[in-house]
Order: C-alpha cells, then structure tokens, then sequence
C-alpha cells in the first residue's frame, strides 16, 4: 500500500478523534486554558489519553524491526533545546491561546468554511512559508566567520 494512502487514513483517524474529543471546538480549548475562571479539564484528560496510547504505540514500533509502510523508521535523533525550538513553540502557544486552535484542529475545522479559521489557516501556512525560506535563505548566506575564513584562505 503506497504510503500516502497510509498517511491519509492515520490523518482521518486523527481528524475523527479530535471531532470526538471536541477539539476542535474552540470554546473548550480556550476553557482549558482560563485556569483562573470557568476552568474546563476536558483537554488534560484528552492529552493524557493520547499520550498514554501513544506511548504504546511507540513501543511497539521501537520493537519491530521495519515499519509496515515504509522503507525504514525515521526516529528524531536530536536532543538538544535550540533558540529556533523555543522561539516556534513559544509562537506556537501564544496562537493557540489567542484562538484555541492548533494546526491540527484548524485543518478539521475548515471543512466548516469559517471565515475566522480560513485566516488562521492562511496565517499559519503563510508563517510555515515565511519561517521556510528565511530558514533556506539562512543557510545560503555565509556567516561573517565563513567569510573572514574563506577570504583568509586564498
């Protein structure tokens, strides 16, 4: 089975639990997140339910010895907390709180073609974008170490 037929079916699996789970409600979220007012503890047990189920699963794949659908396991192999990790995750929390939605919901909620979630999702691939080509660009531009050490070499 090609593999994008798998990811499309886990992305379904997804989708389906966070409409279960209320997810993608974003008056929920946001009560999660209103710890001093009308607090809604909904959230933490669906993130405890979710991490206890992915917890067996990633025993079980870490136990095997190739994955199903693929050629080889991808496991993350970095440790390490960067400035570009905290910047995003703190970026990441502050939309989350402002609208209640992470990407994944936000996806599930544009089949309901609300004006507000279409431009949040906008405004995410246009910050996915953004945050890609300023990455790339980075990387192509010589620090001024490189520089002084290329010019030196000659």
């Amino acid at each position: 089975m090609p593999l994008v037929y798998v990811s499309f079916a886990c992305g379904l699996i997804f989708g389906a639990g966070l409409l279960i789970s209320g997810m993608t409600d974003t008056a929920k979220v946001l009560g999660f997140l209103d710890i001093f007012g009308a607090w809604d503890a909904t959230l933490a047990f669906v993130m405890a339910g979710a991490v206890a189920v992915t917890s067996i699963g990633f025993a079980l794949a870490r136990g095997r010895g190739a994955p199903l659908f693929a050629a080889q396991s991808l496991w993350p192999t970095r440790k390490d907390i960067d400035a570009p990790l905290v910047t995003g995750a703190v970026l990441f929390g502050i939309g989350w709180g402002l609208v209640g939605l992470c990407p994944g919901p936000a996806l599930v909620n544009l089949a309901g073609l609300s004006l507000s979630v279409i431009v949040f999702v906008a405004a995410m691939a246009a910050g996915m974008i953004g945050q890609d080509v300023w990455s790339k660009q980075k990387a192509a531009t010589p620090t001024s170490e490189t520089a002084i050490a290329t010019s030196t070499d000659g």
